[in-house]
């Protein structure tokens, strides 16, 4: 049987230009006793509910510390672990960030509506390479294909500050372990911090040497 997690998709949340039609809608979630209002549409990811994922890593990722201040949301879809972050962290700067142009306007909105001030929504291309994170928060695109899937992550793991780290959400059968080896292969130190109805959260640690 074919490894879903390498087969890349079509008409799907990663592409730049959704091929769905548009189909806006509101939705209300409670995160972290916070009860925020968004609006999604078709074409991004999980449009109809903040998916379970997504709620994992809000719930059992660490909180911010006082020196985490530069925070990524790498693949923010409409914006849900922007929101919550910047809110929960005023004293923080969240960049999010998706290929998606859809997610990219939905997010906007949001941080907006839900006062999140702190937060600028970019296009990774849009991003200053040299930019540091003390934190990065993503739950993967896991069916783009593996290929793909390691460009991404070399690409914003790398930019890690020294002593940063990342949090990943990744379902077991779509290969959470085996993104963990490959993260631990490439120098990381990866630690499972929670796994619940099939998926686990990763903590993986910027490799030695990294950039202040």
């Amino acid at each position: 049987m074919a490894d879903p997690a390498a087969q890349p998709a079509r008409g799907q949340y990663f592409e730049a230009e959704p091929a769905a039609a548009t189909s806006p809608r509101s939705i209300t979630a409670d995160i972290g006793g916070m009860q925020l209002r968004f609006e999604t549409d078709s074409g991004v990811f999980s449009p109809g509910r903040l998916d379970p994922g997504t709620r994992l890593l809000l719930a059992e990722a660490p909180l911010l510390t006082a020196v985490e201040r530069r925070v990524l949301d790498l693949g923010c879809g409409w914006g849900p672990i922007t929101c919550f972050v910047a809110l929960r962290s005023p004293a923080a700067q969240v960049l999010a960030v998706d290929v998606n142009e859809r997610a990219l306007g939905l997010a906007t909105t949001n941080a907006e509506a839900n006062g999140a001030g702190n937060v600028t929504v970019a296009h990774p291309d849009a991003v200053d390479p040299d930019r540091r994170f003390d934190r990065i928060l993503c739950n993967p695109p896991i069916r783009i294909g593996k290929p793909a899937l390691h460009e991404l992550l070399v690409t914003w793991l790398d930019r890690l500050a020294a002593g940063g780290r990342a949090h990943l959400v990744v379902q077991r059968h779509l290969g959470s372990d085996s993104l963990a080896r490959w993260l631990t292969d490439r120098g990381h130190r990866v630690t499972r911090l929670a796994s619940k109805r099939s998926y686990r959260l990763l903590e993986v640690q910027a490799r030695t040497g990294s950039d202040p």
